[in-house]
């Protein structure tokens, strides 16, 4: 049996992230307008009793429109200089997923993702099979050259001239985009969008797209939305991770002996963030709601670009 909140208690939760990385100052405040814009967009829909699906979707279609961000427009350049797109869209209550890898026309591929969760017997279509899908369900394309950002030319250029480095990316190293929400009827949603890594070799999808790598729902647990290295998530399947752990209080140990009470949600996203330095040796973080749609955040990265809805309707974002 789904496990769903008490419909007496109710209420809508949401959480947004735009990527785990090395955010410099100058970009702070680009980053908290940004995830504020995501916030105001998803939380007008479920504040309107609108459906989780719709939220998580206009939050990411907002994070995938800002330059910002490493999805939809502005996107980092592959070995190629093409930008390649992956999203993912879960069900919490049917553990349906809808997943998009290296699609080169389609602007918000966070839509397409959403029509394949749908329309689609598969889970995830790629390449050109996947805009063939796009074309057949009226989901918008893009001139692959409109997704291109001269700030990622440029970096794109000083990567192939010297070798690739994270110092050619000063202001936009990294930024996967991510929401989980939880409407008033109990529906949880989980997203995740991204445009990869630069000079990432032509077809490479990472872990973004991959369901219980980059993202996960279960209604019974919660769910997830991770960011960061992505082989290093698909090695320990972080998303997948988190979940589990949201059905095991042993969790809560680490916590209790090092910093008092804590939420089970933060004590496993904090747990979910070890592991991913222990055993993948990496970089990356993820936010994730709980069944009750308690929010809970962490990154070992010096700084990670998120936002949700507190209690009382304000919004809390980071850094």
């Amino acid at each position: 049996m789904v496990r769903t909140r008490n419909p007496r208690t109710l209420k809508p939760s949401l959480i947004v992230h735009g990527g785990a990385w090395n955010i410099p100052d100058e970009a702070v405040d680009d980053c908290r307008r940004g995830i504020r814009r995501a916030l105001e967009a998803g939380w007008q829909v479920l504040l309107g009793d609108g459906q989780s699906i719709d939220a998580v979707e206009a939050a990411i279609v907002t994070l995938e429109d800002d330059a910002t961000f490493d999805a939809g427009i502005g996107s980092h350049l592959n070995r190629d200089g093409q930008v390649q797109l992956d999203a993912i869209m879960m069900d919490g209550a049917t553990l349906k997923a809808g997943a998009v890898a290296a699609v080169e026309r389609v602007r918000n591929p966070i839509r397409l993702a959403r029509a394949v969760l749908e329309k689609s017997e598969h889970m995830m279509l790629v390449g050109a099979g996947a805009e063939k899908f796009a074309a057949e369900h009226g989901i918008e394309f893009a001139d692959p050259e409109d997704l291109v950002l001269d700030r990622e030319r440029a970096a794109w250029r000083r990567c192939r001239e010297d070798s690739h480095a994270a110092e050619h990316h000063l202001t936009h190293e990294m930024g996967t985009v991510g929401a989980v929400a939880i409407d008033s009827h109990g529906h949880m949603i989980a997203a995740t969008s991204t445009g990869g890594t630069c000079c990432k070799f032509p077809g490479r999808v990472g872990d973004s797209p991959l369901i219980g790598c980059g993202c996960y729902a279960d209604a019974e647990a919660g769910g997830v939305s991770c960011t960061g290295h992505g082989e290093g998530i698909m090695k320990i399947v972080m998303a997948k991770m988190a979940t589990d752990l949201l059905h095991d209080q042993r969790v809560l140990i680490h916590h209790r002996k090092k910093a008092g009470p804590q939420s089970l949600a933060q004590a496993v996203a904090d747990a979910c963030v070890r592991k991913l330095a222990h055993r993948a040796h990496t970089t990356g973080g993820l936010i994730l709601l709980d069944a009750d749609g308690l929010p809970a955040a962490a990154f070992n990265t010096p700084r990670m670009a998120y936002g949700f809805v507190e209690a009382d309707g304000s919004f809390k974002i980071a850094p």
